[in-house]
């Protein structure tokens, strides 16, 4: 089986031959870019499996890039991670709306970036469907259709199972209401966005007796995150 390519399109040369030297240690192929002219010729040579796009680039935004990419047949299903300093929740929207897979703050650990990387790798290439889930103990086996702690299970309804299933496999990103509606319960299902809330409260009283109800959080004035970086609510 090849190794996967990722596209690094990051104008600090510091900061590409770092990112570039621990994906190889990874086991990843490696190609990089500087600007977005030069990312535009890489992918036209060949498709990456991913691209990672700094977001403040010298010819056009790492965001404009990803928007043309995402509206291009050719290129719109390969997953883009943005990487930013912009640390406000209303930029981190902007660039999920603009078509990115996720993002990463700067400054980021090597560690941070490669989880990212391999979760958004098994999102977009469909697979992990039945792959156990395990966020610090907190264990989701989608096959046996199970959540527990160690030994021991914790009861939800499908709703909320759906609910923590879709968190664990898309963790540290903002949704709001309308998203969760659509990516949870589905396009065609009409319920009010309020329901999710309902849902929400269901979840943490659920996960509370075991303490994970910390890692559903609420971003105020934008929806919900699942993540264990608590000092980020």
């Amino acid at each position: 089986m090849s190794a996967k390519q990722i596209l690094i399109v990051e104008d600090e040369k510091a900061i590409r031959d770092m990112v570039a030297f621990g994906l190889r240690r990874a086991g990843f192929e490696v190609l990089e870019a500087e600007d977005c002219r030069t990312a535009r010729q890489k992918v036209a040579d060949r498709l990456p499996d991913l691209l990672l796009v700094d977001w403040m680039l010298p010819d056009m935004s790492g965001l404009e890039l990803t928007r043309s990419l995402k509206k291009d047949d050719s290129t719109r299903e390969v997953p883009v991670i943005l990487l930013t300093a912009r640390a406000e929740e209303d930029d981190k929207i902007r660039g999920l709306d603009g078509g990115a897979d996720d993002y990463v703050t700067k400054p980021f650990s090597p560690r941070e970036l490669l989880a990212r990387i391999k979760a958004v790798l098994r999102r977009a290439n469909g697979g992990g469907e039945d792959e156990v889930l395990d966020v610090e103990g907190l264990r989701l086996d989608p096959g046996s259709h199970r959540v527990m702690v160690g030994d021991r299970i914790i009861a939800l309804g499908p709703t909320e199972f759906r609910l923590l299933s879709f968190f664990m496999t898309h963790p540290e990103r903002v949704y709001s209401r309308s998203q969760l509606l659509d990516r949870v319960w589905g396009g065609n299902v009409y319920v009010e966005e309020r329901t999710v809330d309902v849902h929400i409260r269901r979840l943490r009283k659920a996960l509370e007796p075991f303490g994970y109800q910390r890692f559903v959080q609420t971003v105020r004035g934008a929806g919900y995150r699942f993540s264990t970086r608590i000092d980020e609510t």
